[in-house]
């Protein structure tokens, strides 16, 4: 149960959402970076090409939009709702000791990412738990990418879009569904110790990000297997061997397919910020534009209804 005093009340549940955070400035971003890499210095282009685009889209709404999301959770379940971030402000390690200091002893937490991975979602794992020191029961949710609310939400978006775009060219235009990819060394099982310890499990995002994608799929009519196609977009600058395939590549192979128009749905985003704004509406519309390629993108989560309901129910179970 929640209890509560006004002026000075006491709270027993709450709801803590995380998200990866944004700076509010592009001169902020240097130490943004050596917050999301740890410590671990960028070359200098790199960091120059992520405030280009900060700047092309005129600042992330990551934040704003992600506390609206707190604020519209919060009247659907009449709860205290917080909201932390891991790289920016406000802190998780800040907004957990102010739940401490409100009384909040229980809260269902929510990585506002709902595909799983250890290089994401189990980061916000550690920090959230290390900042409660057990003074908190916390329910962290990691296993929500299959939510039947969270594929309608998706759905509800990209129907409207589909339907008006087909409706123009007169046939059923095929969709792309996206998510961030991640390094392929976080994905792959560890290999087993000289201690006999069986090996870490393989990481389940590329499963669940897909899992997403078809539940999406299957809920919009007329998208049949061979309409939609599924790639990782937002590689990574530094390095390394990451996810794919990666988007242009996916575009141009369309494209030699015969493919004139397209969607792209990204999935694993809930609400606008830099890998939308910018990767998706210019820099890849600028490919698919040279590709001569009509490209669209439905409007994002961002304050859906059905989202919220998602996550209401998320928490609810968690708190039963």
């Amino acid at each position: 149960m929640c209890r509560r005093r006004r002026w000075g009340r006491t709270v027993a549940d709450a709801v803590l959402l995380l998200a990866h955070g944004t700076p509010d400035a592009v001169e902020e971003i240097p130490e943004y970076l050596s917050r999301v890499t740890g410590g671990r210095a960028l070359p200098d282009a790199v960091v120059e090409e992520v405030q280009h685009r900060f700047s092309a889209i005129g600042g992330s709404p990551l934040t704003r939009l992600t506390l609206e999301q707190g604020r519209l959770l919060r009247e659907e379940l009449g709860l205290p709702v917080y909201v932390g971030m891991r790289n920016w402000k406000p802190y998780i390690a800040d907004v957990v000791k102010t739940m401490r200091e409100d009384g909040v002893t229980r809260a269902a937490v929510i990585c506002l990412a709902p595909q799983n991975s250890r290089t994401s979602v189990g980061l916000y794992r550690r920090t959230v738990f290390a900042a409660a020191e057990g003074a908190l029961a916390l329910r962290f949710l990691d296993d929500w990418a299959d939510h039947p609310l969270l594929a309608d939400a998706f759905a509800e978006r990209l129907r409207t879009v589909r339907d008006a775009f087909s409706a123009e060219e007169n046939g059923a235009v095929p969709v792309l569904f996206t998510a961030h990819s991640v390094p392929c060394r976080t994905v792959i099982s560890a290999p087993q110790t000289d201690g006999g310890a069986p090996p870490d499990p393989p990481d389940p995002y590329p499963v669940e990000a897909k899992q997403t994608a078809r539940l999406v799929a299957e809920r919009i009519s007329g998208l049949t297997e061979k309409d939609w196609y599924f790639a990782f977009q937002s590689q990574g600058m530094s390095g390394g061997p990451w996810l794919g395939p990666t988007v242009e590549d996916t575009l141009t192979a369309l494209h030699e397919q015969g493919v004139r128009q397209v969607i792209i749905q990204p999935i694993g985003f809930l609400c606008d910020h830099v890998e939308i704004l910018y990767d998706i509406d210019i820099g890849f519309r600028d490919h698919a534009d040279k590709l001569g390629m009509a490209m669209r993108r439905p409007v994002s989560l961002n304050e859906s209804r059905l989202l919220t309901l998602a996550l209401a129910d998320l928490a609810r179970r968690a708190l039963a």
